[in-house]
């Protein structure tokens, strides 16, 4: 079974545990989600991981279109770029601003606690792609540890730090421009 359908499963992407953790954060950030389409953008913005090869590499970088794709086609356009910029990658690679969604879904790892978060990548295997690109996707801020639990505190860190600048929608100085593929697993640099 390929890691990305295993995120989706059991893992960090948990198709009933993860959308919850994201609907918090949107209350804590925005508000109450009294929209129905934001529950279900919630709950279909990661599916796109299904049969996904890597989490962060090139195939999974695409997979908010899935969800994306699905929110177009029911709502419209806005709904598309609104899941689709849940990846704050694939805004930056786009030209495109990041959505509301993706700040409520990089709020919903520091809600996540560590004994539950840390279980579930550990059985999929996810923790071992997150901590080899952390440095890089932190642009350095987060060093690679050989301690799971620091390494997850040390995200949790960072990522309140992004939101906090961020949940306004302010322009993403933070997140880099361009990855490029290191070998043929599509893992990117």
């Amino acid at each position: 079974m390929k890691i990305g359908t295993k995120s989706i499963l059991i893992g960090a992407h948990c198709f009933f545990i993860h959308p919850w953790f994201v609907a918090y954060s949107w209350y804590k950030l925005y508000g109450f989600p009294f929209d129905p389409r934001l529950w279900l953008a919630f709950f279909v913005h990661d599916l796109g991981y299904i049969g996904k090869p890597n989490m962060d590499g090139e195939e999974g970088e695409l997979h908010p279109y899935w969800g994306a794709n699905l929110m177009g086609f029911l709502f419209g356009f806005k709904w598309f770029e609104f899941t689709l910029y849940h990846s704050r990658f694939l805004a930056k690679k786009n030209g495109a601003s990041f959505s509301k969604l993706c700040v409520a879904d990089k709020l919903a790892i520091v809600y996540t606690p560590s004994w539950l978060y840390l279980p579930m990548v550990r059985m999929t295997g996810e923790i071992h792609e997150y901590m080899k690109d952390s440095e890089r996707n932190s642009n350095g801020t987060i060093e690679v540890q050989s301690s799971q639990k620091l390494w997850f505190k040390m995200v949790k860190e960072y990522v309140w730090r992004w939101v906090q600048e961020h949940k306004d929608l302010r322009e993403d100085s933070w997140t880099p421009t361009q990855r490029e593929a290191v070998n043929q697993n599509g893992v990117w640099k």
